[in-house]
């Protein structure tokens, strides 16, 4: 049985009270409660404190460019469909860099997990806005406030596709590791975004702040109805309300189990994928 250390890998350097050290213990400790060890787990990072992740977490991984985790994620659930895939992302990394990749692997409804840190920031490289911030938010790169709204990412990935959608917040981490295990465990495209405040350059989108607004969706939550779900899915937007939990679940035949290439076996196991010389042959 493998432990939270058999996961870790060097100590985090992100700044103290950051909301990341509690994406990065539900992470952790939802692998171990589902039967995981590192060796059994795929894992694909972005660029930015959430990318870092890379350094702290001991598996089987790559520290993909900006916004190119997702593609990297699929590449790698395609090559090897018996293994469970995790793409560890930043808000930017995905919605913003990344948003194109984010929609088309919604409605190929790819069987990964995608983790998303949330923080309306780019936090690396101090605090410029990022696609999840609120109209009028000042930073760096919008001294006057930004122009544009939010982008809605739990209605973008309902609409696209996506059939797991769930939202959890770093101050209720035994709740968010829930929500990570529901995830990984489905099968078909899997987002669990996660508010996290970044404690050194949003000073709005604070832990208070979400506090006073997120709440958890009842147990007689409906999350299989499409239109109650959407309904959940735009109230940040419209009434500045968070819900917590899983906003929608169903089910569709997932990309990997629409293809006849992987009936048998997986492409790592093909003879031709083995045959290096085959494919020199073939392609060069």
């Amino acid at each position: 049985m493998s432990t939270v250390q058999d996961f870790s890998g060097y100590p985090p350097t992100w700044c103290p009270g950051c909301g990341n050290w509690g994406i990065g213990a539900a992470v952790k400790t939802a692998l171990v409660q589902l039967g995981h060890n590192p060796s059994s787990i795929l894992a694909v990072f972005g660029i930015g404190c959430s990318g870092n992740t890379n350094d702290f977490l001991n598996a089987y991984a790559i520290h993909s460019l900006h916004g190119r985790a997702i593609p990297t994620a699929v590449g790698m659930k395609l090559a090897n469909h018996k293994m469970s895939v995790l793409a560890i992302v930043g808000d930017g990394d995905c919605y913003g860099e990344g948003g194109n990749h984010f929609i088309h692997a919604c409605r190929g409804n790819h069987n990964i997990t995608v983790i998303v840190h949330d923080n309306c920031v780019y936090g690396l490289t101090t605090g410029q806005v990022a696609p999840t911030a609120q109209k009028g938010f000042k930073s760096k790169s919008t001294p006057s406030g930004i122009i544009e709204i939010p982008v809605t990412p739990l209605g973008l990935a309902i609409v696209e596709g996506a059939t797991f959608v769930a939202q959890g917040f770093t101050g209720n981490v035994s709740h968010l590791t829930e929500l990570i295990k529901k995830g990984i465990v489905h099968k078909g495209f899997s987002l669990i975004n996660v508010l996290q405040p970044c404690v050194s350059f949003n000073k709005i989108n604070t832990f208070s702040y979400y506090k006073e607004r997120a709440y958890q969706l009842a147990d007689d939550y409906n999350f299989q109805d499409i239109h109650v779900a959407l309904e959940k899915a735009l109230e940040p937007t419209l009434a500045d309300k968070f819900p917590l939990g899983v906003i929608y679940q169903s089910e569709r035949t997932t990309f990997d189990d629409s293809l006849p290439q992987l009936k048998e076996k997986t492409l790592l196991e093909k003879e031709r994928f083995l045959n290096y010389d085959k494919i020199l042959e073939d392609f060069v």
